[in-house]
């Protein structure tokens, strides 16, 4: 195992959907399916381009917008319950995530973090679902728990403050513009994972716009990527 002064960075950031967790398609089939209920014939792909990397709580006024209909917390409440039932029956891990994860928490000696946008109650779901929970217990971060979601840093800032490092010397890994942007106001270098062929998955292009440093279509690879 390499030296720590020998890795590359000092701490490796998470992002959990579409990166840890196959959860992206479960989750916006759900949406679109309320959304159906409230009058809004919104196609599969228009909901992956609106919604994907986006804290539903920042997008209620595209609802209302296109709905008429004033978005509750009752309503977002259902969502959610809605959502983790159908996490619970379906969710998979991204091909490779797992191991991946368990080789980076070995590498850098548990300096790793998860940073999610999503409420904590989903992030801790889907990492036990897929076997994960342990390698990032205490480590798992929200976005709705800080002051602004991403495309903001707060989630990737407060994750490293609380590993106790440098932003700039972390790595995170991400698969949307949104969360791109995030980790790069961070400070952080930014890894865009982009699977061939996934309807549910930025383009690399996209990525890279939004500043990525890295392009990775495999997270097999993520541990070689980051080893040094």
């Amino acid at each position: 195992m390499p030296e720590p002064a020998a890795l590359p960075y000092d701490a490796v950031l998470f992002d959990c959907d579409g990166v840890l967790v196959d959860s992206e398609a479960i989750t916006n089939a759900v949406l679109r399916t309320m959304l159906h209920e409230l009058g809004w014939q919104i196609s599969e792909a228009d909901c992956f381009r609106l919604f994907v990397g986006r804290a539903l709580r920042d997008e209620t006024a595209v609802i209302e917008a296109h709905t008429g209909f004033t978005v509750t917390d009752e309503w977002l409440g259902d969502f959610r319950k809605r959502r983790n039932d159908a996490l619970v029956l379906d969710l998979l891990p991204i091909p490779g995530a797992v191991a991946a994860a368990r080789e980076i928490d070995r590498l850098y000696r548990g300096n790793l973090a998860c940073a999610s946008g999503a409420d904590r109650h989903k992030v801790e779901l889907q990492l036990t679902k897929v076997g994960l929970d342990t390698v990032f217990a205490g480590k798992v971060f929200s976005g709705m728990e800080t002051p602004r979601s991403k495309p903001a840093p707060d989630v990737y800032l407060a994750a490293a403050a609380a590993l106790g490092v440098d932003p700039a010397r972390t790595a995170v890994v991400e698969d949307t513009p949104t969360g791109v942007r995030a980790g790069v106001a961070a400070g952080a270098t930014v890894y865009g994972y982009c699977p061939p062929d996934s309807p549910s998955h930025s383009t690399p292009r996209a990525l890279l716009d939004a500043g990525a440093s890295f392009i990775l279509t495999d997270m097999a690879r993520l541990p070689a990527e980051l080893s040094g």
